[in-house]
């Protein structure tokens, strides 16, 4: 019994984040310190280990990003960015 409960417990520690997308409008794009603000107010910081944002990114271009979802804790890694035609 003991070792099925430490097993469900490194299972549920164990499960991967999530991937998630967001659409929206960029408000402001402050390139120095990698930080993107959505018209919807989320903030995305960018890192090494994130994707490259695109080349030419400024606010107003409608942007998908694709990230690892960490559900209430917020996200993880920035998968992708790609501005929307």
């Amino acid at each position: 019994m003991l070792r099925s409960l430490a097993f469900a417990a490194t299972l549920l520690t164990a499960f991967p984040a999530f991937a998630d997308t967001v659409t929206d409008t960029v408000l402001a794009y402050d390139r120095q310190a990698g930080i993107i603000v959505l018209a919807d107010k989320s903030v995305f910081t960018l890192t090494a280990a994130d994707a490259m944002e695109p080349e030419g990114l400024q606010a107003g271009d409608r942007v998908t990003i694709t990230y690892d979802s960490l559900g209430e804790d917020g996200y993880g890694v920035i998968r992708t960015i790609v501005i929307d035609g």
